[in-house]
């Protein structure tokens, strides 16, 4: 069953989305309402998994992470088996920024942070030499336009 939320609980994951670093009470303030009814809000929705774990975003080409490909795969494999060593190959790879199983000619789409095309063949050679893959087409971001993990709420 899906979390249909009032409009205070929307206000507060609006601003959970814009700086969840902020305090209860700064939150409390933006959103029009007091500290705990806020606070009881946030503990009910982490308690009924539509609020996650708590992270912090980081300037990749700051710290060096100057690359990113789109990783388009091709499989003619699609037994079980195959798809445990597929899944874990990518659990396993921190480079490994989002993976999307798909409906169409492509089977799987990667987006893969690197520092630079080097590290992103590094990253290529383990990946096939642990999992067999009917083709890769690897297609480099010239410019991140918009990137945002916030939902339309």
């Amino acid at each position: 069953m899906s979390f249909q939320p009032d409009e205070t609980d929307r206000k507060i994951l609006i601003e959970l989305q814009r700086d969840a670093g902020r305090s209860l009470d700064e939150i409390a303030k933006a959103v029009g309402s007091s500290k705990t009814p806020v606070w009881n809000r946030i503990r009910k929705m982490r308690e009924r998994g539509i609020i996650g774990a708590q992270t912090v975003l980081l300037d990749a080409e700051a710290l060096g992470f100057d690359a990113t490909f789109f990783v388009l795969i091709r499989t003619s494999e699609h037994d079980a088996e195959w798809q445990a060593r597929f899944l874990r190959a990518l659990r396993d790879r921190p480079e490994v920024q989002e993976a999307h199983r798909l409906a169409g000619d492509i089977d799987y789409i990667l987006k893969v942070r690197v520092r630079n095309a080097r590290a992103y063949d590094v990253f290529y050679q383990a990946l096939i030499a642990e999992v067999k893959v009917q083709s890769v087409t690897a297609l480099l971001s010239m410019e991140e336009i918009k990137s945002t993990v916030a939902l339309p709420l």
